[in-house]
């Protein structure tokens, strides 16, 4: 823990201990957390960089969903879901948290995914620490686009 402290210094960001226990414990999206001794600091998902995060494989409910703009969505009609420089696609299990996804770049388009039949056919599933579900791609085949209706059930912010 000592090193990451001081390389923060270093960096010009000086963190003591119980600030980075603060941020660790108020994360919105818990994206971090210490090993059992609170000796580390590990991220719960390894986004861009190759980090093992220890996801252990998981049996995925029968929809998963993903948030997206339309400027995306003939690219991932063509190519599926991919996860382009992040270790894996992102996926959530509810329509909410994808709507709040998608609404990050735009007005939001939710696709569900048909889980269940994608893991029949072999594709593995991983649930991260703070809930958000992992895969290494989606092929189109298994994606439908939710109707304004339905997405409006994840309630827009």
């Amino acid at each position: 823990m000592g090193e990451l402290l001081a390389g923060c210094k270093q960096a010009g960001k000086a963190l003591d201990l119980e600030t980075l226990e603060r941020i660790v414990r108020e994360n919105d999206k818990q994206r971090y957390r210490f090993n059992a001794d609170r000796s580390k600091i590990r991220a719960n998902q390894g986004h861009s960089l190759s980090v093992d995060v220890e996801l252990k494989e998981a049996v995925p409910p029968e929809a998963l969903y993903h948030g997206t703009v339309q400027r995306f969505l003939e690219n991932i009609q063509a190519e599926g879901i991919r996860k382009r420089s992040r270790q894996h696609v992102h996926l959530s299990a509810d329509i909410r948290t994808a709507v709040n996804v998608g609404d990050r770049r735009g007005e939001a388009i939710v696709l569900r995914i048909d889980a269940s039949a994608m893991h029949r056919d072999g594709h593995r599933f991983h649930l991260s620490e703070n809930g958000v579900w992992l895969c290494d791609v989606v092929p189109w085949q298994y994606v439908a686009v939710l109707d304004e209706d339905r997405q409006e059930q994840g309630e827009r912010r």
